[in-house]
């Protein structure tokens, strides 16, 4: 795991390249600025990993990127995504590795932390549309003879399916449901941010 800040200065890099779509994504249903706040969250989280003494053990790291994220995004994607990454934190253990095994573990956790503080669910029109299809993808009976690039490859796929669902669906949470049936037509940022994340991770991976 001694790549992590590697993989992390890869996913922000995907993040603040994408700044303006997710921005024009934002403007068709909400406040247009998710893309500002995700580029100046992860801005200051490279920042704050850049000042760790120690960044091979995955745990502090993530509880950092938690952290940040809610001191620096803006609107409700930074105590949301702030929430999955401190969950992901708090599941880390000495058995946490690159593996599947491991990879299942931190999304269930970090779902599961997005759940409770959003109180949104799959169909939603959240994030979790890309996240939960992603994880699904981890769990045991899913991955019975596959590698893990074959897992972290068909979750790539979930998560631009999870992206394509939000646009078929009206939304329910945050400022997207005041337009309500408006809404349909139109990608959720969460969910586009969501996948630019795993994606770059994955392609970080696969280097």
């Amino acid at each position: 795991m001694t790549r992590i800040k590697d993989a992390l200065d890869a996913v922000a890099a995907a993040i603040i390249a994408q700044k303006d779509y997710l921005c024009s994504l934002d403007a068709k249903t909400g406040d247009g600025d998710h893309g500002l706040n995700m580029a100046r969250g992860f801005s200051a989280v490279r920042d704050a990993v850049d000042e760790m003494a120690d960044t091979t053990k995955p745990g502090p790291v993530l509880e950092t990127i938690g952290q940040t994220l809610i001191e620096n995004v803006g609107g409700a994607a930074g105590p949301l995504y702030g929430t999955g990454f401190l969950k992901a934190a708090q599941a880390c253990d000495d058995d946490t590795s690159m593996n599947i095994k491991s990879f299942e573990k931190l999304l269930g956790a970090a779902i599961n932390g997005i759940q409770a503080r959003g109180r949104a669910e799959k169909g939603d029109k959240t994030m979790l549309d890309v996240l939960i299809p992603i994880h699904q993808c981890f769990q045991p009976e899913n991955t019975e003879g596959k590698s893990l690039f074959a897992v972290l490859e068909e979750a790539s796929h979930a998560a631009k399916a999870g992206v394509d669902y939000t646009k078929t669906i009206a939304a329910k949470k945050g400022r997207a449901s005041l337009v309500g049936e408006r809404s349909i037509g139109y990608e959720d940022p969460g969910a586009v941010s969501s996948m630019l994340m795993y994606r770059a991770l994955y392609a970080f991976l696969k280097k």
